[in-house]
């Protein structure tokens, strides 16, 4: 799993323990996911569809920073399953697990239609990336 998409955790961040609010972090991990499988998918019209038991490990404080790691697991023929780990950059300390983050491709009407990928690429909307460039 790689881990490129990172966070510090800010003030505004915290819950009333001053420990990183649980729904903050998920509203990072589907933003996460989403921009994933919109890049894998080639489309931009992509939706959550399901996100399995969420395991918190451990937790961020103030100044930490965190790394999100999305991997595909599974293509199905309109969805993609992903799994999540969350972990302290520093430490490398899990602090969220997430076996499955399904997410179904759509039409611009809102349909769900068959994606044509088996396999993670490395290309959005027929243009070519890197896979060492980091951007």
């Amino acid at each position: 799993m790689n881990f490129y998409t990172r966070k510090w955790v800010k003030p505004e961040d915290l819950n009333p323990n001053g420990s990183l609010f649980g729904g903050t972090l998920l509203r990072w991990i589907d933003e996460e996911a989403v921009i994933y499988a919109i890049v894998q998918l080639g489309n931009p019209h992509v939706v959550t569809k399901f996100i399995s038991e969420i395991n918190f490990v451990s937790s961020a404080k103030q100044g930490d920073i965190i790394e999100l790691g999305i991997e595909a697991i599974n293509f199905g023929n309109t969805s993609l399953t992903m799994r999540c780990e969350v972990r302290n950059k520093i430490s490398k300390k899990t602090i969220l697990s997430i076996d499955k983050l399904v997410f179904v491709n759509l039409d611009p009407h809102g349909n769900p239609v068959p994606h044509g990928r088996t396999e993670i690429t490395y290309a959005y909307m027929g243009v070519d990336r890197d896979v060492n460039r980091r951007d």
